[in-house]
């Protein structure tokens, strides 16, 4: 078993040598004075008391504290400080004896991999890459464009309703087939079984790897995740998965052959296990081992190389770096993942065998089949008979005017684009209650019956991004939120008390506290699950609480009034209730909930300045709103418009100008949201910037997040991904790798030549803590990779060829230096164990890995 730690220890030296050769030498007794010179240089004060607490009495921040870290480790006459440390040693004095007597992190004996190069791909093989990815989605996109405009017809001649609907059935049907099949085929041909190892990005192999992806990704099997019928699917890709598995992550697995889940296990959704990841200008594939009965629970990341025993736990917002494995029967959260004593399998077992996930899947293909299906192509084609401005273009014979096209697309955009905003807000605040009475509270129930259907719908419906994108940052998002069934107590009421991006399993098992403001990316785990069994409950947050970026909030979290949970903190489950206090890390450990610089703006949030700030906020978010409403409506208006074109073209160029419209759209999309952002910062860069919400700055920035972005994912392992990127605002270099990396505030980032950006990762140039707003730029060097999942914040820079660990948390303002590897959340440095032996790849230990395997058998 190799385990991952921020430290490695070297044969023949005891602790003591350790700490030595950390701090340059034999520890010094004026340690403590250095440091405080170093401290006062960067408060731009006179002088530091050694025993002053560095946030209550010297007022200091996270970024100051980051920046003196960044300092220190730079002069080799100190021992090198982390956040953590900082954290535990709040004064000069403290942290000066903490350094330089234990070990910053334990030191287990592993071999460490030296710096690795960056591999730097020629221009040409990006070139010809880029090219071949162009052509094969034109000729995807022409087939399909064929495929449709054919069975169009055949359904088209029908007669009679009876006869619609057969003819939408077989042709739905063998089109729902072929899609499940084709990515199928397509590995077993293109790739047959992958193998641990590693191939260079935007060559022959690396083009084969991204046809699979691609496809894997694009299929309709993902609307079955959660299913039985999924597994199924992985099986039939040549994953290794036992009975009784459930998995309710849309993370598809790629390197399916080299991943093996014994039976009994559960995965809950946003985790990420893909079986290869992308690091240094290479793919590298590894196996994945999951034992029988096992628990991973939300936002977790397995990173190739990993195991887990029978009957192993690994917690909420976790990860398991590479050459990490859990023995059996042990618990571990955190990132990377340590034991711990809290049991996260909190629901009963029930009655759920094999005949009843069967009926559950075959009741699932009936449905799909008999009823979505041929309501889906036959009621597409209902409505092209009966709506005249398309009935009327597809006779061939009717020649009607330019200006009648406009008319009819300005008439059809605005009733479906309408019909969806005010159909869709009366269905979310009806229909979500109705079905609540289905599956009460605090009861165990077996999966895959009528209630977990009914569950899984609901989650479904009101997740839908759009009306979370449409209130977010703004005040009208509680009466959104209250509408769907939120329990928000009394409200008290900022102007940003949610983000655009929030989740949850069921809206009306959801309690939020006076005074707490949320940020993006909540999601509310206020569901349970076992191999067997499901079971919903209240998830409570505290009053006076600020959730950063990236929380998951599970049932029965230790957290009670006036907290701040930091970005991509793991929440805990056990101890006191944490009040008062700030909470940061994986496994999260406590700060102080606020210093005197976010403070500042206080003035704002109370009496009368807080009526007239927030009045004005008012009006301003209800204009962003409405221009976004009828931004969307543009898009919606413009792709109707170049619809009813193809379908007037379609009787003179024939089944070609299908596929040219699948191609098109996505050309428009892009380029219509590009121009639309660069006109919203009037093509200039943003600048960073410290003040209040209630500053106009920040509105203009919180119009700007509503910008979507959300298409961008299709370009993801393409260099066209940098070209939108660039055109968008990014400083961004040659050659970058993105393989689904989200940036905001995108005009502060800058990404150097040959990056290599992972799936899930995060650049996120800004941050918004109660009513304080602060952004500036992230600088990643050239050939930086960023790990699955990997968060970096504002103010960062990483050196040239510095690598970020999985699941990792850059906090804001650190310094990587140039070719470090740094890991963990919050992150130091961590060199990466060494588990690929002359490059080819190694599988995890043979004891787990057999044991994983016979559970399957």
């Amino acid at each position: 078993m190799v385990e991952q730690s921020s430290d490695v220890h070297i044969e023949g030296m005891d602790d003591e040598t350790l700490v030595a050769r950390r701090v340059g030498g034999p520890a010094e007794s004026d340690t403590p004075s250095r440091l405080a010179d170093v401290l006062a240089d960067v408060m731009g004060v006179e002088n530091v008391p050694a025993d002053a607490h560095f946030f209550e009495s010297l007022g200091a921040n996270s970024l100051v504290m980051a920046q003196f870290c960044a300092r220190v480790r730079k002069r080799e006459d100190l021992p090198s400080p982390s956040m953590r440390d900082i954290y535990r040693y709040p004064t000069i004095n403290a942290l000066a004896e903490g350094l330089t007597k234990t070990p910053s992190a334990p030191t287990p004996t592993a071999e460490v991999m030296a710096p690795e190069p960056v591999r730097r791909a020629s221009g040409l093989a990006h070139t010809l890459c880029g090219t071949a990815q162009l052509l094969i989605f034109l000729g995807y996109s022409l087939v399909a464009g064929f495929a449709t405009a054919g069975g169009y017809q055949w359904v088209a001649t029908s007669s009679g309703v009876w006869d619609v609907y057969l003819r939408s059935l077989v042709f739905g049907g063998v089109g729902f087939v072929a899609l499940c099949a084709f990515p199928v085929v397509a590995k077993w041909v293109l790739v047959g079984r992958w193998k641990a190892g590693e191939f260079p990005v935007w060559g022959l192999a690396y083009l084969r790897f991204w046809v699979v992806k691609t496809l894997l990704h694009a299929n309709p099997m993902i609307l079955f995740i959660g299913n039985p019928l999924y597994v199924l699917y992985l099986r039939a890709l040549g994953a290794r998965i036992g009975k009784g598995v459930t998995i309710l992550s849309h993370s598809v697995p790629v390197c399916t052959d080299l991943l093996t889940i014994g039976s009994g296990t559960v995965i809950r959704k946003d985790s990420f296990f893909l079986g290869y990841r992308a690091h240094a200008g290479y793919i590298q594939t590894g196996r994945i081992s999951i034992g029988r009965d096992v628990y991973i629970g939300e936002k977790t990341v397995l990173d190739i190389d990993t195991s887990m025993g029978d009957g192993a736990q690994l917690g909420h917002s976790s990860s398991l770096h590479r050459g990490q494995s859990v023995p059996a029967g042990e618990h571990q959260h955190g990132s990377p993942a340590q034991t711990t004593d809290v049991d996260y399998l909190r629901v009963a077992p029930a009655r759920c065998g094999t005949a009843r996930r069967a009926w559950f899947g075959l009741a699932s293909l009936l449905q799909l089949f008999l009823l979505y299906l041929p309501l889906g192509v036959g009621g597409l084609y209902i409505v092209f008979a009966a709506v005249p401005a398309v009935r009327r273009r597809l006779d061939p014979r009717t020649a009607l005017p330019p200006g009648e096209l406009v008319t009819d697309a300005v008439v059809l955009s605005l009733v479906m684009f309408v019909g969806f905003v005010v159909l869709g807000l009366g269905l979310l605040c009806t229909l979500p209650r109705l079905l609540h009475l289905v599956v009460p509270p605090d009861r165990v129930f077996p999966l895959y019956g009528f209630r977990y259907a009914v569950h899984r719908a609901t989650a479904r419906m009101t997740n839908i991004k759009f009306f979370a994108w449409l209130f977010g940052d703004s005040s009208y998002v509680v009466h959104y939120l209250r509408g769907i069934g939120y329990d928000l107590s009394h409200v008290e009421q900022t102007g940003s008390n949610f983000g655009t991006e929030l989740q949850h399993e069921n809206p009306l098992l959801v309690t939020v506290g006076s005074g707490t403001m949320v940020a993006d990316g909540l999601s509310v785990v206020n569901a349970d699950y076992s191999a067997t069994s499901f079971r919903v409950s209240r998830a409570t947050i505290g009053a006076r609480n600020f959730l950063g970026n990236n929380i998951a909030y599970p049932i029965g979290g230790r957290t009670g009034e006036n907290c701040l949970l930091a970005t991509k903190v793991m929440v805990p489950l056990d101890g006191d209730v944490r009040e008062g206090v700030g909470l940061l890390g994986s496994p999260c450990f406590e700060i102080p909930r606020s210093v005197e610089r976010d403070s500042r703006f206080d003035r704002f949030r109370s009496g009368d300045a807080l009526r007239r700030s927030l009045t004005a906020k008012n009006r301003y978010n209800l204009r962003s709103m409405a221009f976004m409403l009828f931004v969307r409506w543009l898009h919606v208006l413009g792709l109707t418009l170049l619809g009813l074109a193809t379908v007037e073209l379609y009787g003179v160029l024939g089944h070609v100008v299908i596929a040219t419209y699948m191609a098109l759209t996505l050309v428009v999309t892009t380029l219509y949201y590009v121009l639309l952002e660069r006109c919203l910062t009037r093509f200039r860069p943003l600048r960073p910037m410290l003040c209040s919400i209630y500053d106009p700055a920040f509105w203009a920035q919180e119009r700007l997040w509503k910008v979507p972005d959300r298409h961008l994912n299709i370009y993801n392992g393409t260099p066209f991904k940098a070209l939108v990127w660039r055109l968008t605002g990014v400083r961004v270099g040659r050659r970058v790798f993105d393989d689904g990396c989200y940036m905001t505030d995108r005009t502060l980032a800058v990404i150097g030549d040959d990056c290599t950006l992972n799936a899930g990762s995060k650049v996120q140039c800004h941050s918004q803590e109660d009513g304080t707003f602060k952004s500036d730029i992230s600088t990643l060097g050239a050939g930086c990779t960023l790990g699955v999942g990997a968060h970096v914040h504002y103010g960062v820079t990483m050196g040239d060829g510095a690598r970020l660990a999985p699941d990792s948390f850059l906090m804001k303002g650190e310094e990587v230096p140039a070719h470090a590897r740094w890991g963990g959340n919050p992150a130091v440095e961590m060199p990466e164990a060494a588990v690929l032996p002359a490059g080819t790849g190694r599988t995890t230990p043979p004891s787990v890995d057999s044991a994983a395997t016979a559970s399957v058998n």
